[in-house]
């Protein structure tokens, strides 16, 4: 096969369509827009979810929920994919380096899925319950990351202003 023998496969390239080109086309006379209406008309559609004035369905039923913004940053890690690692002691660097988490995550957390046949030391990545079990089962040791701070929920006084 050369360059300039490759055609496309037939049936491939259809012929463009000319409407209102007379009625042995198939399309004439209304170019198969059907008869009246404003679908009919040039410039006659509507934007999307339009209901002719009706309250449209995206608007009758309630907001319901929120996207989390950190989620973007947060990945899952499967017991299983650690081998992948080769380093004995994991954090969120290695787990980038060995392509199991994306580059711009901020924080991961090691599930239960697969099993762990070699002794890894965990440090500074989030863990559940089962994971952490199955890592010191087969040896290895896990040090949790520090709680995140606790948002104030007390509302300081301002400091006054001394009088001049």
């Amino acid at each position: 096969m050369e360059l300039n023998t490759i055609k496309p496969a037939p049936g491939a390239k259809k012929p463009r369509r000319r409407v209102a080109r007379g009625g042995g086309s198939g399309l004439g006379k209304t170019a198969g827009r059907g008869h009246k209406g404003q679908k009919s008309r040039a410039g006659g559609f509507h934007k999307v979810g339009f209901e002719g004035g009706q309250m449209p369905l995206q608007r009758r039923l309630p907001k319901r929920g929120f996207l989390a913004v950190t989620i973007t940053k947060a990945a899952e890690v499967r017991s299983g994919d650690l081998r992948k690692v080769g380093a004995e002691s994991i954090d969120l660097e290695s787990l980038k380096k060995a392509g199991l988490v994306p580059g711009g995550t901020e924080r991961a957390k090691i599930i239960l899925a697969g099993k762990v046949e070699k002794a890894f030391k965990v440090s500074g990545i989030g863990i559940s319950k089962g994971a952490k079990e199955a890592i010191e089962k087969a040896g290895g040791t896990v040090s949790l990351p520090p709680p995140p701070p606790a948002p104030d929920k007390k509302l300081k006084p301002k400091a006054k202003q001394a009088a001049a």
